[in-house]
């Protein structure tokens, strides 16, 4: 097992071992809190699956051409496995770890099933990125396309972009102080996202360890 898969395997095992200890009314208010996140993330699903779908799934999925879901190239926020894992079903979830376990041969992301990607609710880094070919046949045939993409992009920040308190910088913070630490918490870890966090006054001391 390399270093990636025994990441991800690491993260997906201190959520499960932390939600199983939570009482109904804590489970319910960490549900709260991504809710908001999880309404943004369907107004995004649904302008990609219109204006994007087939573009994607032509030049990408069935063509085999694109980089975008390379072989362990994605990159997951702790946050993001918090938030897929309270949205997923245990099956689903046993099929991430089942792919884990192997030896991903292939020239595609482990995730990359037949049927698509495994998480139910995917990676932000993932969802939201789209090749300059995409954008440019798309916007360039209608430009309000690309102001409406611009707003998802700035809304994303405010779940994610720790230049003020954000949904990714709390559900790392939840862990940490219930004693787990993972390397796919890079609000807490990566020393440009600590930058941006001191610069608006929400950190100070040294940069966790990873």
């Amino acid at each position: 097992m390399n270093a990636y898969h025994k990441e991800q395997i690491d993260a997906l095992r201190f959520v499960d071992r932390y939600l199983v200890n939570l009482s109904t009314f804590e489970r319910r208010a960490l549900d709260e809190s991504v809710a908001e996140y999880l309404d943004f993330r369907h107004e995004v699903d649904f302008f990609l699956n219109r204006y994007f779908c087939e573009i994607c799934s032509h030049t990408c999925y069935r063509s085999r051409l694109s980089a975008c879901c390379s072989r362990e190239g994605i990159i997951t926020f702790f946050g993001d496995v918090v938030v897929n894992r309270l949205v997923a079903t245990d099956d689903k979830v046993d099929k991430l770890l089942a792919v884990l376990r192997k030896s991903n041969d292939g020239f595609k992301c482990v995730y990359l099933s037949s049927s698509g990607c495994l998480w139910s609710v995917k990676p932000i880094v993932c969802q939201m990125y789209l090749c300059d070919r995409a954008k440019n046949k798309v916007f360039g045939q209608d430009s309000w396309l690309k102001d409406e993409w611009k707003l998802l992009e700035q809304r994303r920040k405010g779940f994610t972009w720790p230049d003020r308190p954000v949904l990714f910088d709390d559900l790392e913070s939840r862990f940490l102080k219930a004693g787990f630490q993972s390397p796919l918490m890079y609000l807490h870890s990566s020393p440009g996202l600590l930058r941006v966090k001191q610069k608006a006054g929400l950190y100070q001391g040294k940069r966790a360890k990873r």
